[in-house]
């Protein structure tokens, strides 16, 4: 009994990812947001769920995971303060391009990150760093 531990090991490093299985779940961390996004705040959980299990993992998705929250979490501000805006009418204008932003740069994201590239978000403010 003596030669035992006073408590359980900790458990085992996470296994890393292959460079195919990190350019997958990069790519989802930009993608999962779309689904999300019918739901208020489901554009930021599940880019922040994928990025929280895998980030340990790889490197590669553990930078695309920060840009994916990141970015969804400037959008929703941006979007917050355009509904607020359509008191005064330019809120409707500012509505639509933040929808068409989000959804352009979300898909450029994602096809950078499956073709094995760092990609960063333009107009985006770091949260997380």
């Amino acid at each position: 009994m003596e030669n035992q531990p006073p408590y359980p090991p900790s458990s085992p490093a996470p296994i890393p990812l292959n460079d195919s299985d990190a350019r997958m779940w990069a790519m989802l961390a930009h993608l999962s947001a779309i689904p999300g996004s019918f739901v208020l705040i489901g554009s930021i959980v599940a880019p922040l769920v994928i990025w929280q299990i895998q980030k340990d993992r790889s490197a590669f998705v553990d930078y695309h995971g920060k840009e994916a929250v990141n970015f969804q979490i400037t959008m929703a501000i941006a979007a917050a303060v355009s509904f607020l805006l359509m008191i005064l009418v330019i809120g409707v204008f500012l509505i639509f391009v933040v929808g068409v932003v989000w959804l352009v740069f979300t898909i450029i994201a994602a096809v950078k990150a499956n073709n094995g590239e760092y990609y960063q978000y333009p107009l985006t403010y770091r949260f997380i760093k």
